[in-house]
């Protein structure tokens, strides 16, 4: 039965690959996958000979459980699973919310005033600058979008915003990696328990902004930015007055959640719940609504800035991670990546492997990718493989334009064709990942 959980998981990820050939919503494979390998192992659950157990991480045998038993370490395991990852998505659900919000006041635009040079080679260290400390604080696809939205209103060619957009998405890929809160890989090794706010920035800040600056110095000797642009500042006085407030407030907040699991070592989520509910408050009070009580058809709650936000929410981007890392979490349960990972240490390198999982990531989601390797290596908390696969996952997604959220978002932006990128942008990303590679092993 562990093949046919396996094979459901590969069928499954075709699927979620082939995506836009199949024309269906990858959530829809990963929900699928998810509950036929929950199933699969239910109504086999007395052919099992070995389980993980979740608490300790340690291959238990089975051989000797009754039904009973097996239904009831069946069901603390599907809980313990659920419970971690519920942690994740509401996580990341209090994260967007703040995103929502801060973007309906409008506050994205301040960040166009930063920009006041014509030069083309200063705007590209200037936006792939902001794209690296945007994304180390808020997700690398919302950085992107942010990025490239602004861009549009400055630069009218197209073929240098394709440029610059394959330098954001370096920029946010590696800026992304290197903080707790930046990646969703990154917050899921946070959230395990594998890697503290401190060491994951101590070790990666020098390789991620290596990532960086290995390519934009390159693109930088490059025709496309030579010379000067005109900036258009024609909009700036249309910005919303409390824009730079709730920007400035709003990342405040978000880089406070570290801060607050340190000090109460309560779950990252829970940091981030009084994050949201802080900021919901202020811009509640900002957005300067009456509510009605003695007319609850004339309240119009749910027309503030908290529910749009609320409502804006990618659901579907939720319920793919729910699916994906219970499918992972199921593989996890039978042994199957535990054995895997001492299999892999055996045959090769450590440090060849996440190399060659940077690499993979390229082509796959990054996500069931760290996933796995959080049940495939036994090592304490800032281990040195722990950051090496946050660094590796986090930039090797840059390498081909389809390997990252922040590529496809640019992608359908700009319509960047595949081959465009891989033949431009491609081989400076494989440089920046390798130079970033080269800078953590001396580190460390």
């Amino acid at each position: 039965m562990e093949v046919v959980v396996l094979a459901t998981f590969i069928i499954g990820y075709v699927a979620i690959t082939l995506e836009h050939t199949l024309k269906l919503d990858k959530l829809i494979p990963a929900l699928m996958m998810m509950a036929v390998c929950w199933a699969t192992i239910a109504l086999n659950l007395d052919s099992f000979g070995q389980w993980l157990d979740p608490h300790s991480g340690n291959l238990m045998d089975i051989t000797s459980f009754n039904h009973e038993g097996r239904i009831h370490l069946l069901e603390g395991t599907l809980l313990h699973h659920f419970g971690k990852t519920a942690e994740i998505l509401i996580f990341l659900m209090g994260a967007m919310a703040i995103v929502e919000m801060i973007d309906h006041f409008d506050g994205f635009s301040s960040i166009k005033k930063t920009i006041h040079t014509n030069s083309k080679r200063k705007l590209l260290f200037i936006v792939s600058t902001l794209a690296f400390v945007l994304s180390a604080i808020i997700d690398n696809l919302t950085t992107t979008i942010i990025l490239i939205t602004i861009l549009r209103k400055i630069i009218a060619d197209k073929n240098d915003r394709m440029w610059y957009a394959g330098l954001i998405i370096i920029a946010a890929n590696a800026g992304g990696a290197w903080t707790p809160i930046g990646d969703v890989t990154t917050t899921m090794l946070w959230m395990a328990g594998k890697v503290t706010t401190v060491k994951l920035t101590e070790y990666l800040i020098l390789p991620a902004l290596l990532c960086v600056l290995v390519p934009v110095i390159i693109a930088s000797f490059l025709p496309v930015f030579k010379g000067t642009m005109e900036i258009d500042h024609s909009d700036d006085s249309d910005q919303n007055k409390y824009g730079g407030l709730m920007l400035i407030l709003g990342l405040v907040l978000i880089i406070a959640v570290p801060v607050f699991k340190s000090i109460t070592h309560l779950p990252p989520y829970v940091g981030m719940m009084l994050s949201l509910s802080i900021f919901a408050t202020v811009s509640e009070i900002l957005s300067n609504r009456s509510i009605s009580f003695t007319n609850p058809e004339a309240d119009e709650h749910h027309k503030g800035p908290t529910m749009k936000a609320l409502s804006k929410i990618e659901i579907p981007s939720i319920l793919f991670f729910l699916g994906i890392l219970m499918t992972v979490a199921s593989m996890e349960s039978l042994g199957l990546i535990f054995n895997f990972g001492q299999q892999v240490s055996a045959a090769i390198p450590e440090s060849v492997f996440v190399t060659l999982l940077g690499l993979a990531s390229a082509v796959i989601d990054n996500v069931p990718l760290v996933a796995a390797s959080i049940g495939m290596f036994r090592e304490g908390v800032d281990a040195e493989v722990w950051h090496f696969i946050a660094y590796a996952a986090g930039t090797g997604g840059s390498i081909l334009i389809i390997g990252s959220a922040a590529g496809v978002v640019a992608m359908g932006m700009e319509k960047i064709s595949f081959f465009w990128y891989l033949t431009r942008i491609s081989i400076l990303a494989l440089l920046g990942y390798l130079a970033g590679i080269g800078m953590f092993l001396l580190l460390v």
